[in-house]
């Protein structure tokens, strides 16, 4: 029995800082052959990328795949829109939370399952400026309890 695997591509770090999330999906990518093979090489990036639905679809824009090195013609371009493969009632759910305000879809990261490419999609309320200050506080005295455990040689 194969054991599924999963090899994490890119993580989009600014996303968790810059947004509540509420519900978290799990997306297909439509890819091109050489688009795999740079993917495998961990040549990716999701930073500035987002999710738009059209005509009952959903699509990622500004995703960044750098070329495949040996690809050659074959190449595309590496900022294209890629079409995500969902489920119908799933882009539907994503289309009712969008359509309340302060809410948006934002890529989480990028991954490999099995040997399939696979992107998780967040359905993401925008935080204010106090809730940003409210994590970063957070962050900051669970890294001191962190530090204060260690040094005290429990750790």
């Amino acid at each position: 029995m194969d054991k599924e695997y999963y090899r994490l591509i890119a993580h989009n770090k600014k996303a968790s800082h810059e947004y509540f999330f509420e519900e978290l999906y799990e997306a297909g990518i439509e890819l091109a052959g050489t688009e795999v093979k740079a993917l495998r090489t961990g040549k990716c990036s999701v930073k500035e990328s987002y999710i738009q639905i059209k005509n009952g679809q959903a699509f990622i824009l500004n995703m960044h795949i750098s070329p495949y090195e040996k690809g050659n013609i074959f190449n595309r371009d590496p900022v294209r829109t890629r079409r995500l493969l969902l489920h119908k009632n799933e882009i539907r759910k994503l289309v009712a939370g969008v359509s309340a305000d302060g809410y948006t879809i934002v890529p989480v990261k990028v991954y490999f399952k099995g040997n399939y490419a696979k992107i998780q999609i967040a359905l993401a309320r925008g935080k204010k400026l106090y809730d940003k200050r409210e994590s970063i506080a957070k962050k900051d005295q669970r890294r001191d309890a962190e530090r204060d455990y260690k040094v005290k040689g429990l750790y």
